[in-house]
């Protein structure tokens, strides 16, 4: 019979591990995307028979401060909530709004129309409409004899 040495922290280590490799992946991926996010709004997705649409809580954020572009099948959306002045006089025990940068990708499936993506923004919701591309019916071809 073969004894075998059993170390419990052997596990913990390996994880603690695997989680610095995740963090490390992530923050290099936000620092090669040129943008880290403090916050991130909760965003509805529909699906319709002629489209998709996107509804994002931005409330208090100006819509000039909010960017939404397309590029290769990716929908990008980011802004910035700015912070209120605010005076030691307020009396504030506790601030629980989020403000800074943000930001939200969203792959888009090939039937998106990419050339008719609308944006409106209407009380604090961000609605992004993105058409269907019409569907391609199969056709069939005859062979012709030669």
């Amino acid at each position: 019979m073969n004894l075998t040495r059993f170390e419990p922290w052997s596990i913990v280590d390996l994880l603690h591990r695997d989680l610095d490799r995740l963090a490390a992946g992530r923050r290099a991926q936000a620092e090669s995307e040129n943008s880290v996010a403090d916050w991130a709004p909760a965003v509805d997705i529909i699906e319709e028979k002629d489209r998709f649409i996107l509804r994002a809580d931005v409330p208090g954020v100006d819509p000039a401060d909010i960017d939404v572009s397309m590029d290769a099948g990716v929908l990008t959306v980011s802004g910035e909530r700015k912070t209120e002045s605010t005076t030691e006089e307020d009396g504030y025990r506790r601030v629980e709004r989020s403000f800074g940068r943000f930001y939200r990708r969203f792959s888009l499936p090939d039937t998106a129309d990419a050339d008719g993506i609308k944006a409106t923004n209407s009380k604090g919701i961000l609605e992004i409409s993105i058409p269907k591309l019409p569907e391609v019916k199969a056709r069939r071809i005859a062979i012709e004899a030669a």
